[in-house]
C-alpha cells in the first residue's frame, strides 16, 4: 500500500488580520495525482506555495518525503518540480538554452533535446518562449519541472486557456508523469479535468477543506442526497464531439 509522501497538519497562513488558510490537514499518497479544488481565493495556491517552500507559513507542520519543511527546506526543493509562469523564463534565450541554464542551476546533466521530445517540442528548440502558442508554453513549463527528475510535481491550473486538443494532450502528459513514478499535485477550475486525472481531490473553500475523497466517492455522496441534474447526462459532451471531428494530434498553433 502506498505511503503518504506529503503530510500537512493544521496549516495556517495569516496576512495581518486576514486568515487565508485556516488549519487545514491532508495527505498526498506516493504515486497519485492529487487535486486541490476550490473557487478563486479559497487558499489553494497559497497552500501549494507553502509546501513548495515559496511562501512562509504562520503555523502548522508539513512533511515532504519524510522531511520536515522547517528543518530541511533545501532538501525538499531538490526533490520537487514546480511549474513556472511566463515571468520565470529569460526572454532572449531559446528553449534549448533555457533548459541548459536551469540544468546548470540544478547541477544536473540533461539532454535538452530528449527533454523537449518528452513534450513534443523538439522542432521548437531554437524558438524563444514568447514565440510559442499557449499549449506549447504549458508543455514547455512542464518540461522545465522535469529537469531535476523530481519525485513530486506541482501544477497550478496547467490547462487554463487552452483549446480542447491542447487540454487533452496535457492530460495525457500528466498521466505519463505519474506512470513514470512521479507524484502530481495540481489545482484546476475544470471539474471534468479533476475527474479525469485525480485519484483523490480535496475541495477547499474560504481557507478550509470541506471535503476530501475520490471523485467517484464525492459524486456518489451527492447522488445519495437525492440530487438530480436538470439536464440528462449523455454518453458524450460537446468537447468529445469537437475532438472527434478535429482530431487529437499535437498542434503547432
Amino acid at each position: 500500500m502506498a505511503e503518504a509522501i506529503i503530510k500537512v497538519s493544521n496549516l495556517v497562513k495569516k496576512y495581518d488580520e486576514f486568515t487565508a488558510v485556516k488549519g487545514i490537514s491532508f495527505e498526498v499518497m506516493e504515486g497519485e495525482i492529487f487535486g486541490l479544488l476550490g473557487p478563486n481565493g479559497a487558499g489553494k495556491t497559497t497552500t501549494l506555495e507553502i509546501i513548495e517552500t515559496l511562501r512562509d507559513k504562520t503555523s502548522g507542520e508539513i512533511w515532504v518525503d519524510g522531511m520536515n519543511l522547517d528543518k530541511e527546506p533545501q532538501a525538499i526543493k531538490n526533490i520537487i518540480g514546480v511549474q513556472l509562469q511566463a515571468a520565470g523564463y529569460y526572454p532572449n534565450l531559446n528553449l534549448r538554452q533555457i533548459i541548459e541554464l536551469f540544468a546548470g542551476l540544478y547541477n544536473r546533466s540533461v539532454d535538452p533535446m530528449a527533454l523537449l521530445d518528452t513534450v513534443n517540442l523538439r522542432e521548437k528548440a531554437k524558438n524563444k518562449y514568447k514565440e510559442l502558442s499557449g499549449g506549447q508554453k504549458q508543455r514547455f513549463s512542464i518540461a522545465t519541472t522535469l529537469i531535476n527528475e523530481p519525485k513530486i510535481i506541482f501544477l497550478d491550473e496547467p490547462t487554463t486557456g487552452l483549446d480542447p486538443q491542447a487540454r487533452r494532450n496535457l492530460w495525457d502528459l500528466i498521466k505519463q508523469l505519474r506512470e513514470r513514478g512521479a507524484t502530481v499535485v495540481l489545482t484546476t477550475h475544470y471539474m471534468d479535468e479533476a475527474e479525469e486525472l485525480c485519484e483523490r481531490v480535496a475541495i477547499v473553500d474560504s481557507g478550509e477543506i470541506i471535503a476530501i475523497d475520490t471523485p467517484d466517492g464525492l459524486i456518489d455522496k451527492l447522488l445519495a442526497t437525492g440530487f438530480q441534474r436538470k439536464k440528462e447526462v449523455k454518453g458524450a459532451n460537446l468537447e468529445d464531439v469537437f475532438i472527434n471531428m478535429t482530431g487529437k494530434e499535437w498542434r503547432d498553433a
